[in-house]
């Protein structure tokens, strides 16, 4: 069902069973995908694809244009994917000319009241955006990442998968997988693994043993990056979890987190 009052492009696509709540506006070029519903007075700008059963809620604001400078109205793009939460005043904003001209979020992730996706950012699945959690541009967030209320990422981090940043933590540098962090600014350090959101998610407690015995190599007994990986790459044959430490380390340009 749309609503009477509600302001639909005449460019935009809206599949079947879609509800658009009153005031809400839809601008040249939005595709919207099965079963999704939109509150009211959201604008979603385009152009943008969104996909199926999200739920986007009152006052959020998708595909946008980007806050960078050195836009000037040319087209860009942003993707949402499927079962996908955007709750009240959440801000996603659409790419760059510049960068990756598309912001790009997967499926099955949570953002919840206040939080910013900033222009080319790419988000994988399953991920949870606490309130007033913040994004600059270009950021790569992993799959099953959890961002705690108030944080803020700088441009151009990457956050591993399954990661857990705590509340009001600034992140200059990127994040390893499975790591939790928390501070601010330059203080942000790490506090181990993030064993019970991996157990939470099925990963064996051999796995998780043998992913601690990693995060110590990398951070608590003074390696160099090189020794690190030396020590990585004789355990990710019995432990294949540990590829994605290898992959964060190898091109973690900004440095990490430590």
């Amino acid at each position: 069902m749309i609503h009477p009052t509600a302001v639909i492009h005449p460019s935009a696509v809206i599949a079947n069973h879609v509800e658009i709540g009153p005031w809400t506006v839809i601008g040249a070029n939005v595709e919207i995908g099965d079963n999704t519903w939109i509150g009211p007075h959201v604008v979603i700008h385009g152009p943008a694809k969104i996909g199926e059963n999200n739920k986007i809620y009152q006052f959020a604001s998708v595909a946008e244009d980007p806050q960078d400078k050195g836009y000037v109205d040319e087209q860009t793009y942003l993707t949402l994917g499927d079962n996908n939460i955007v709750r009240e005043f959440c801000t996603l904003h659409r790419g760059t000319p510049t960068g990756r001209g598309t912001t790009e979020i997967g499926h099955d992730n949570m953002f919840m009241a206040y939080s910013h996706v900033a222009h080319d950012c790419k988000i994988g699945d399953h991920t949870i955006f606490t309130n007033n959690a913040s994004l600059a541009g270009h950021v790569v967030v992993g799959d099953y990442a959890i961002i705690g209320a108030f944080s803020a990422v700088h441009q151009f981090c990457h956050i591993g998968a399954h990661s857990f940043i705590a509340r009001a933590t600034m992140v200059p540098k990127d994040v390893l997988p499975y790591v939790l962090i928390s501070g601010s600014g330059q203080d942000a350090s790490t506090f181990g693994i993030n064993s019970r959101g991996l157990s939470r998610r099925g990963f064996s407690t051999e796995t998780v043993r043998q992913l601690k015995q990693a995060y110590k190599i990398i951070f608590r007994q003074g390696n160099t990056v090189e020794q690190a990986l030396e020590e990585l790459y004789e355990m990710v044959g019995s432990c294949p979890e540990i590829e994605p430490l290898i992959t964060g380390l190898k091109n973690a340009d900004r440095g990490i987190i430590r």
